[in-house]
């Protein structure tokens, strides 16, 4: 093999760029780090560019020179960044390589690029030469209005997909889809059940198939599973030419401990802390990044606006907040080093948080973040200068854990639990909420959606309704792991498709068929999203009837004739005389009902018209006499 030339004469690097990466503040580390391929003085070739600050030496293995470390050595910077670079000729896209590394400790090991944009379909864990910049985007009028999309006071219904598993091809050995197989699939689908948004569980490339992307060695790669980055694009381009906002979730609380990945990068604790007290994850057997070091917090900023950027990414989901906030999470008494104040926050994380979501919706204010934090740290979806994280949303874990155990329970039991339903109202408005029923869930012996609901067959399915017609009258964004939309009875399972088979079901037909209705109905009444966040939007009616297991609740907009009333009979009993305080004199009309018999129900109460009567009820001057279905949710308009 013929030994390509290398040229150290080649940087990307300015003083500027040297000096924001050392401070912390550099955001696109993706334009100069990492493999680029450049021509120079006419020929091509490809321009490495590595931190390694306590390598002794480094140098690039690759297809181009049969992986032989004593090929191509990268020269380090006269500088103090700690940075190695080198520019090869004639290597070119496609290319495989990794950085033979030599430490100080006399150890010699191979590592992926850290920034690679693309690499090898694992189990092979090399990365490649690749570009990303020549994709010819065709979502102009989607970017233009992306920020009427995402914004606060509109519909948010999220359908989480894991694409491995989404649908598979079976009659292919049980292939997952490619990502242009999913594109069209998926868009159209998303489209029929009326998401407005999709959010991905990660697709940064990642070694081990079992961790569902949560254990990452490759930040800016999209998993080459399902093809590669260019066909991801497509993927995204599909989305929003369906009008569907793309969410990535993204891990920035851990990384995977692989030999070839982020770990003990140079010989040393590079991104990680040295102390396992601080740097090695008990509940997930991983590495936690040191966020305190300016070029680790530098480093994942970039990969956050990479996806961003170069992946025209609508938002991104910030996985295990929580584990990122508390230096003791997970830890016991003596497992963990307290701050410098002697408490158990970690500042530096904190501060990571806060510089990474001023960062992003400083560069794209038409995007969001969410947090999926599970304590009651304050101020999470606050604005920084307020004092607060700075993201746009956060899971409510609370309202997701209060409402499945309630609705495990045997109505019989339910009055004894009544708070559980009612508790989440007390704080709705403390943040900007999302309402997650997520793939943590539906794993690990929990059981699916329908699974966890009382009763026999046709009882689960009635609750099942019940449940996902409540989430979708409570204030708050929503968010729906696939298959609970067709109720699936099996626990998700990474390795298999959705049983879409079940569709040939009256009953998981109807199922699914309310939920695209559901997701309709928050778009179209404004009363259901306009105030999701503000205490304007909600009013009791009835909160304390806990011995006949009812909710009764307005859902209001700016316009009066736009106020809802939601009458939750959560009792397996029907209630035909039941007297309701309504607000306005009218006729109102039932404009949905979870016991419809196109959803699978046993028969809405009544389809007709209700007029006011001037009688007092719960405060009201006027109120209705309405009779509601056992193990329902309906929904009334005046007309």
């Amino acid at each position: 093999m013929a030994q390509l030339p290398i040229r150290y004469d080649v940087t990307r690097l300015s003083e500027m760029d040297i000096y924001l990466f050392r401070e912390g503040t550099h955001t696109k580390l993706y334009e100069k780090l990492g493999s680029h391929i450049m021509e120079v003085d006419g020929e091509e070739g490809v321009y490495f560019a590595l931190w390694a600050p306590n390598a002794v030496a480094v140098s690039v293995v690759a297809d181009f020179n049969g992986y032989d470390p004593a090929a191509h050595p990268l020269r380090r910077r006269e500088d103090d960044s700690g940075i190695w670079e080198g520019f090869v000729t004639g290597a070119r896209q496609g290319e495989t390589y990794k950085y033979r590394i030599a430490a100080s400790d006399g150890r010699n090991f191979e590592k992926a690029d850290p920034y690679a944009r693309y690499a090898e379909t694992p189990p092979r864990s090399a990365s490649r030469i690749w570009r990303t910049d020549d994709y010819r985007w065709e979502d102009d009028v989607w970017m233009a209005m992306r920020k009427e999309h995402n914004r606060h006071d509109r519909p948010i219904a999220v359908y989480e997909v894991h694409l491995g598993s989404w649908r598979r091809k079976v009659e292919e050995s049980n292939r997952p889809l490619t990502y242009v197989e999913a594109a069209e699939a998926l868009a159209a689908y998303l489209v029929e059940m009326n998401f407005t948004h999709v959010e991905l569980l990660p697709i940064t490339e990642y070694p081990f198939e079992g961790s569902w992307g949560y254990q990452v060695t490759g930040y800016f790669a999209p998993t080459a599973r399902y093809g590669t980055p260019q066909e991801f694009m497509h993927f995204v381009d599909t989305m929003h030419a369906h009008g569907i906002g793309v969410i990535l979730d993204w891990v920035p609380s851990h990384f995977v401990t692989d030999g070839h990945g982020l770990i003990n990068f140079d010989g040393t604790c590079l991104y990680e802390h040295e102390d396992p007290r601080l740097g090695y994850h008990p509940e997930w057997s991983s590495a936690i990044f040191n966020y305190g070091r300016n070029e680790v917090r530098a480093f994942l900023i970039s990969s956050a606006m990479y996806w961003c950027e170069r992946y025209h990414i609508d938002g991104i989901r910030v996985d295990a907040v929580a584990s990122m906030l508390y230096l003791d999470y997970a830890r016991k008494e003596g497992e963990w080093l307290p701050n410098r104040y002697g408490g158990n926050e970690n500042l530096d994380a904190i501060a990571f948080l806060k510089q990474l979501n001023e960062t992003l919706y400083g560069a794209f204010d038409d995007i969001v973040t969410i947090a999926e934090e599970s304590t009651a740290y304050p101020m999470v979806t606050r604005p920084v200068y307020a004092g607060g994280l700075g993201f746009g949303f956060k899971w409510n874990m609370g309202w997701m854990h209060d409402t499945l155990t309630y609705f495990r329970l045997d109505p019989i039991y339910r009055s004894h639990h009544h708070n559980r339903i009612t508790f989440s109202m007390w704080y709705a408005f403390d943040e900007n909420f999302v309402l997650p029923l997520s793939h943590d869930e539906v794993v690990h012996m929990k059981g699916s959606l329908i699974e966890k609901m009382p009763g026999d067959e046709n009882l689960k399915f009635a609750h099942l309704r019940a449940m996902l017609a409540y989430m979708a009258a409570h204030p708050g964004k929503k968010l729906l792991f696939m298959g609970g939309e067709f109720g699936q009875w099996r626990e998700w399972n990474y390795e298999e498709s959705l049983d879409w088979h079940l569709l040939q079901n009256p009953r998981h037909r109807g199922l699914q068929k309310m939920v695209s209705r559901l997701n309709a109905l928050y778009r179209e009444e404004r009363a259901l999203h306009l105030y999701d966040e503000k205490h304007a939007g909600f009013e009791w009616i009835d909160a304390d009837d806990a011995a006949r297991n009812l909710l009764i609740f307005l859902r209001k907009s700016d316009r009066e004739e736009e106020t809802l009333l939601v009458v939750c009979n959560f009792a397996d009993t029907p209630y035909r005389d039941l007297r309701v305080g309504v607000p306005f004199a009218g006729r109102w009309l039932a404009i949905f009902d979870s016991q419809s018999e196109r959803y699978g129900g046993w028969g809405a109460a009544s389809s007709e018209p209700v007029g006011s009567e001037p009688v007092a009820a719960h405060g009201k001057e006027v109120s209705l006499l309405l009779g509601v279905s056992p193990l329902s949710v309906t929904i009334f308009k005046m007309i």
